[in-house]
């Protein structure tokens, strides 16, 4: 102001007064003092603005559970965290995120709804509920076309399993008792799947659960055994069905009628309650799993891939869980203290070849303190050698503090400790030796078999979950063992994430009306706590979950087994060991925008076709930029997609794509 006003100086000896001055110039030095003015209240103005807006909002939150590598937060003033928003005394807050008002971790939050008249409109092809069609995606400028369509790949392919059915690079392995040519042999670089895997002949959607438990369509599995044995007791033909009548192969009297005989030989073994998560080795067509199902019990049965029977495939298409795995040299993707109880009926395994090192695997496995089932062949001869295998396997089990509880006919049972003081307490050349410290127990991606014996953690871990359904929802101490950025707040993100693929999941059973697709098998993806099939299991969907976790990400798959659900780990840059037709939806949250860093992601949406079921779904929760390109690959795939705004409103960065293989 002091130059503005020495300007109207005319000399040094005649300075001018500013009243004295013509009107003219008054209101010239006013207009100067109320623009200057105007520009400084603006500014101070902008900077609150900006600080207040930068606060994160409730579109952030779905992926806010983990970070996501090689991004970066930028906050509006550079290097500091922008302060909390200002707020009138007595101004209602709308909780929308896991952080309050005050900065501090919480659970209570609100998600938005779905508009179920603008998913049916947009579902049926309708605007609002008119006849009026919506205008397709080249009317609106979309993606579509910019991909061809995808060839679909030879007849011969249709049960096609990648990294099992590699047999260029299976070939080159030394063939051996140890089963490596059962193992992953995945194609190389420029080698995989770049085709839609044909659906057998006459094809059908799948029989709802529970009726598919005891049949399912004979055309849907086209390997089947009826030609290999004429009198086969595990499955039977009738008419244009297969029939599974209780698996009199294993079990002569039924299935449910062995799970009442081993309740009544261990009754602490508690089906339901102590025994959630169980695993059943090379448990024929699944009848096993599939019995205990009606006990609360979610039993993974897992096999090689045979190739005269394919019984993990009519497993699946049973509606049990099952997986194709092998015990050979690597360890199972499976962590340890997973499984609360290991079966095992006349799997033919060696259990005491290399030092007991596949036994040593199971021990890994099996939870502290759980059982340890073999049901073996029967012996109708008393001849010694008949009897030296079960005899060696008992010395090994012995050796590794197992306590055998009953053993009646061909049925023995032993229990796993609960703490280390056994295994310190042997003599110093007892074989198998303990572990190093520094070994993982639950590293288990492309690692080797150890004939050691894995130590149970000190504090109790993994041995003092509570019973279900409790263990649910109950925050397991292993929670506290993740590698992962945040320490002190870890329970208030797992209760967090429970909350939100609740009140998600309570949307997509409305708007989507989940209940009448009839799921039952399920796969999440990207799977971090277990949010999303808990909230499945709340909501009394009758389907099981397979939780994959990414090797991209942490490791959380001790906590998904001890909530009492089952997962595996896996890299998405790799083909699954499924067969083709085995899932009724596949969920993934924030799983692209993760692994299109490492992997291209249009291998990753044709092994999604490969594994998803005719009239199958595919439900993608992911940042908008990489919809936009999804949804053109879907369009290439032959599935018919739908985009739609997320819950949390039509300015979030985060969209939903829903992808449908339709008959």
């Amino acid at each position: 102001m002091k130059g503005l006003i020495s300007s109207l100086s005319f000399s040094d000896h005649h300075r001018v007064s500013l009243t004295k001055t013509p009107t003219f110039l008054k209101i010239i030095v006013l207009s100067f003092l109320s623009i200057f003015l105007f520009f400084i209240v603006k500014r101070f103005s902008f900077d609150i603005t900006t600080v207040t807006t930068t606060t994160p909002s409730s579109h952030e939150f779905p992926m806010s559970f983990t970070s996501i590598p090689n991004q970066t937060t930028t906050s509006t003033v550079a290097g500091k965290p922008p302060p909390p928003p200002l707020r009138r005394p007595g101004m209602a807050v709308e909780r929308t995120g896991i952080i309050d008002e005050n900065g501090a971790m919480t659970n209570d939050f609100v998600v938005g709804e779905f508009d179920e008249e603008l998913i049916d409109s947009v579902v049926n092809g309708k605007v609002n509920g008119t006849d009026e069609p919506l205008e397709s995606d080249e009317n609106r400028g979309g993606l579509r076309g910019k991909i061809g369509k995808f060839k679909v790949c030879d007849e011969s392919m249709r049960d096609y399993i990648p990294c099992l059915d590699n047999v260029e690079e299976s070939s080159r392995v030394n063939l051996s008792e140890r089963g490596e040519n059962l193992e992953r042999h995945c194609p190389t670089k420029g080698k995989g799947l770049d085709c839609l895997v044909p659906r057998p002949k006459d094809y059908k959607l799948r029989i709802p659960w529970p009726k598919s438990r005891d049949e399912v369509w004979l055309s849907n599995v086209p390997h089947t055994p009826f030609k290999d044995k004429a009198n086969n007791k595990w499955v039977k033909k009738k008419g244009d069905t297969c029939i599974f009548p209780g698996d009199g192969t294993q079990f002569v009297h039924g299935a449910n009628q062995y799970l009442d005989q081993i309740s009544k030989m261990v009754p602490e073994i508690a089906f339901g309650q102590r025994t959630r998560v169980a695993m059943d080795i090379g448990g024929g067509v699944a009848s096993f799993g599939a019995y205990l199902m009606d006990r609360n019990v979610s039993t993974l049965s897992i096999a090689t891939k045979d190739m005269h029977k394919h019984k993990i495939q009519f497993a699946l298409e049973r509606g049990v869980p099952a997986m194709l795995t092998a015990f050979a040299t690597h360890r199972l993707l499976y962590p340890s203290q997973a499984f609360d109880l290991i079966h095992c009926s006349r799997c033919s395994i060696n259990w005491t070849r290399d030092d007991g090192i596949l036994l040593l695997e199971v021990n890994r496995m099996l939870r502290a303190g759980g059982y340890f089932i073999r049901k073996a062949e029967p012996v109708y001869r008393h001849e010694e050698n008949l009897f030296a295998p079960l005899k060696e396997m008992q010395d090994l089990a012995r050796r590794l503090c197992w306590e055998l509880l009953k053993n009646e006919g061909d049925i023995s049972i032993w229990r796993k400790p609960l703490n280390n003081s056994c295994y310190l307490s042997r003599g110093p050349a007892v074989q198998p030796s303990l572990c190093d410290a520094g070994d993982d127990p639950d590293n288990v991606w492309n690692v080797n078999l150890k004939t050691c014996i894995t130590q149970l953690p000190e504090k109790g871990y993994g041995a003092n979950v509570t019973t279900w359904p409790t263990r649910l929802h109950s925050p397991p101490d292993r929670l506290f063992s993740i590698k992962m950025d945040a320490e002190l707040s870890r329970r208030e993100i797992y209760k967090a994430e429970s909350k939100f693929w609740h009140e998600i999941i309570s949307g997509y059973v409305g708007a989507f009306h989940w209940k009448e697709l009839n799921l039952r098998n399920v796969m999440d993806m990207r799977s971090l706590y277990g949010g999303f099939a808990a909230a499945l299991h709340d909501l009394n969907i009758d389907c099981w979950v397979l939780n994959v976790v990414p090797v991209s990400g942490s490791n959380t798959l001790p906590v998904l087994y001890d909530r009492g659900l089952i997962g595996v780990m896996h890299d998405w840059c790799e083909p699954f060991d499924t067969y083709p037709r085995t899932y009724d939806l596949l969920h993934a949250a924030a799983l692209f925008s993760v692994e299109r860093n490492r992997c291209n992601v249009t291998t990753i949406m044709i092994e999604m076709d490969r594994i998803v079921r005719p009239g199958g779904r595919v439900y993608i929760r992911d940042t908008t930029p990489v919809i936009e390109e999804l949804e053109e690959i879907a369009h290439a795939l032959g599935w018919v997609p739908f985009k739609f705004d997320g819950s949390e409103g039509p300015h979030s960065n985060w969209k939903l794509l829903i992808g449908e293989k339709r008959l």
